[in-house]
């Protein structure tokens, strides 16, 4: 058994039989295990938007109500992977290592490991590059193919998209149709297996 935090009520972590989903009606910071875990907490006071939505609607950067804090504690105690969007605020907040481009990395100084990926690769419609955090033996090689930047650019590892989640850098060409919020949110099967997969082997 896992514990999935922080998802999406009715999403693709129900229905699974291995797997003990918290939605924001369970209020996932309350998690005190004993499973190992997955963890999704909320992004939009922290992703490279959250200064603009901070100037636009107050909402000030970083205050989640201690989302993201509940989501690193329950991985650093209890063993598996956390997953939140590149350029994440968080990460310098909380003194993480800054992944690379391609492949698992740590520091000497952090017991967590930590990876770049786009979520395009996973079946995602947008370019969607995500950060994991995880503490597992078992960290599976990802596919680390990222979506072209331009048709020029396009090679035999390069991924098309079809949607943005936002207009933001990190999210793709503004020319595309957006999706919506909760397209956007949507974690795809495959890359939900993963993360699964990962969070299996923490045990």
């Amino acid at each position: 058994m896992i514990a999935a935090l922080f998802v999406e009520n009715g999403g693709p972590y129900y229905g699974l039989p291995d797997v003990d989903p918290w939605d924001i009606e369970r209020d996932a910071r309350k998690y005190d295990g004993p499973w190992t875990v997955v963890a999704h907490p909320p992004c939009s006071r922290w992703c490279q938007l959250a200064h603009i939505n901070q100037r636009r609607y107050g909402l000030r950067v970083g205050d989640d109500g201690g989302c993201f804090d509940a989501a690193l504690a329950a991985v650093r105690k209890w063993g598996g992977v956390l997953e939140h969007p590149a350029f994440s605020y968080a990460w310098p907040a909380f003194g993480l290592p800054m992944p690379e481009r391609r492949g698992w990395m740590r520091t000497l100084f952090d017991p967590g490991w930590v990876c770049q990926v786009s979520q395009a690769a996973y079946g995602h419609q947008a370019r969607k590059l995500t950060w994991l955090y995880c503490i597992s033996p078992n960290r599976p090689r990802m596919d680390w193919r990222r979506p072209a930047a331009s048709v020029s650019d396009m090679g035999r590892n390069r991924l098309v998209v079809s949607a943005q989640v936002s207009f933001c850098g990190n999210h793709g060409n503004s020319r595309l149709p957006r999706l919506s919020k909760r397209a956007a949110a949507r974690t795809p099967i495959a890359f939900r297996d993963v993360l699964i997969e990962i969070a299996r082997g923490a045990k």
